[in-house]
């Protein structure tokens, strides 16, 4: 279903490239159904993102393991993802893959709102009233809340097993509707890229290759630094073991594009190919499986900069700043399911005001995209449980001894 999916995506995109190339400004007319695909994803953010992260954080079940292992494990996981969106972000500028483009009716039309301050953004965090953030759609604040949810759910056991049930079915809805909404991806695409082809001509989509590349090499460079760095420095582990080891998981992610889809098979690689404890592989994954989203955050940091590029604009050094904070803190609520990242660029698109529109050229090629993100994102997964199982002597074999003499010294 999901290579079926793939395939009606890249034949919409091609479609409409021909449909806007060959008919001309007047392909305009179907704009509205893009219009709709842009509001069914606005539709389903609020909800999914509350849902799948008060399920991440409360899933633990047991406040003296949240203890020990939680903080090490969020804090990896914001590490690696604030690393990934910096060299997204890096390759961005380098590959310039949206400059160039000769488009003053589009830069005459867009007026970029002026992003909040570095410190403004961090204080805006804390909601005055979550009840308004989640009606005015405030994604820090929802993901600030759905953590704290999620944490007193942890602290009160039993006595709210109602409310924890509520919101795994909340999350399990959210799912379904996510994949319904999905479906529908091929005819939105169409509508939202036949109009800007029609309008504009083909030389709109020269940057996609370089923006495919970007995103590859991004990949590759996050991988191979981040997590065989983190592994060896950590856990003592040999990447190749590490790479190795994890391989079935990340070659079942890259097929799937689904974090969650995935789950099974990374437990059972971290736990019989690394030598994770069940203890350790039952906490980190799943918790990652929803939070830790390096490869969109990396993805997040290219195609922005692209868009950036694409409508002529300049982000400031400030605003950067704010997209690596942004992205990252939206990374947690990105549930592991195919097309989520293409959400969530929306919030940090939005984030420094740039026109939701610009998805749309990204759309086309989103679920090529999501094979290299996702991959990224299952390794990191298993990076932070060979990282959190060293670190709580939980790694079998030679290496826990390793890491605790490395610990105590």
């Amino acid at each position: 279903m999901k290579d079926n999916l793939l395939t009606k995506i890249l034949v919409s995109f091609v479609l409409a490239i021909l449909a806007g190339a060959l008919i001309g400004p007047s392909i305009e007319i179907v704009k509205p159904l893009g219009d709709l695909f842009l509001r069914l994803i606005k539709f389903i953010i609020v909800p999914l993102v509350l849902a799948s992260l008060v399920v991440g954080v409360a899933s633990t079940g047991d406040m003296k393991k949240l203890g020990r292992m939680g903080g090490k494990t969020v804090a990896y996981y914001l590490l690696t993802t604030a690393l990934a969106v910096t060299i997204g972000l890096v390759l961005g500028n380098v590959f310039a893959p949206g400059a160039g483009l000769d488009l003053p009716a589009i830069e005459e039309k867009v007026e970029p709102k002026e992003a909040p301050g570095l410190m403004d953004t961090l204080v805006n965090i804390v909601p005055t009233n979550p009840i308004a953030a989640l009606v005015e759609g405030n994604m820090l604040q929802i993901i600030f809340f759905a953590i704290f949810l999620g944490l007193g759910i942890t602290m009160l056991g039993d006595k709210v097993k109602t409310v924890q049930s509520f919101f795994e079915q909340l999350a399990e809805i959210m799912y379904k509707i996510t994949g319904l909404v999905m479906r529908f991806a091929p005819i939105g695409i169409f509508g939202l890229v036949a109009p800007i082809v029609g309008k504009y001509g083909l030389s709109v989509l020269m940057p996609l290759l370089k923006l495919i590349l970007a995103v590859a090499v991004g990949s590759i460079l996050h991988t191979v630094i981040t997590y065989s760095t983190s592994v060896k420095l950590f856990a003592k582990m040999s990447p190749v073991k590490f790479f190795k080891g994890i391989a079935p998981a990340t070659l079942v992610a890259f097929s799937t594009s689904s974090s969650a889809g995935t789950l099974p098979i990374t437990i059972k690689s971290t736990e019989e190919n690394l030598g994770v404890s069940r203890k350790v592989s039952s906490f980190v994954l799943p918790l990652g499986a929803t939070i830790n989203m390096d490869g969109t955050a990396l993805y997040q940091g290219v195609c922005v900069i692209f868009v950036a590029q694409f409508f002529g604009m300049d982000l400031t050094f400030a605003q950067q700043l704010t997209i690596i904070l942004t992205a990252t803190l939206a990374s947690i609520g990105t549930a592991g399911v195919p097309g989520a990242g293409l959400i969530m660029l929306t919030m940090v698109m939005t984030s420094v005001g740039l026109p939701l529109e610009g998805i749309a050229l990204i759309a086309g090629i989103d679920r090529i995209l999501d094979m290299f993100r996702t991959s990224v994102n299952v390794t990191g997964d298993a990076s932070a449980a060979v990282v959190v199982a060293a670190l709580e002597g939980e790694l079998a074999s030679g290496q826990v001894d390793q890491v605790k003499g490395t610990i105590s010294a």
